[in-house]
């Protein structure tokens, strides 16, 4: 089991999570921040400090964002834009910095929090 962050983020990208977490499992993409399903501990601290709510166990996600699940784990496996290789598991977000791209779920979904 893992936490999962879900549709609230996109275009957030608050990072209160990323500082809480005790196992460096929170990476950054370019418009979301994703958990490594195999890095997480299941500690549960990214959950409560996170601004928008974007942050659920697997078990306690909301059915109309169920496909984040699977989102946050193709984030390590697939070969995102502009990268060489999946990211896989390197062992700690810090060790690779912002990745500047995201999955196909994310990048296609509407732009959040713009100016009108």
């Amino acid at each position: 089991m893992t936490y999962v962050i879900a549709q609230p983020c996109i275009d957030v990208v608050d990072r209160a999570c990323v500082d809480e977490c005790p196992v460096d499992c929170i990476y950054e993409g370019e418009r979301a921040l994703y958990i490594h399903p195999d890095e997480c501990i299941d500690c549960g601290a990214c959950e409560p400090v996170c601004p928008v709510e974007a942050i659920y166990y697997e078990d306690d996600l909301p059915s109309e964002w169920a496909d984040y699940l699977h989102d946050n784990a193709e984030f390590f496996t697939m070969q995102l834009p502009g990268q060489a290789s999946p990211i896989g598991s390197p062992g700690g977000a810090a060790k690779v910095g912002a990745v500047g791209s995201d999955t196909p779920l994310v990048a296609s979904f509407p732009p959040q929090n713009t100016a009108d």
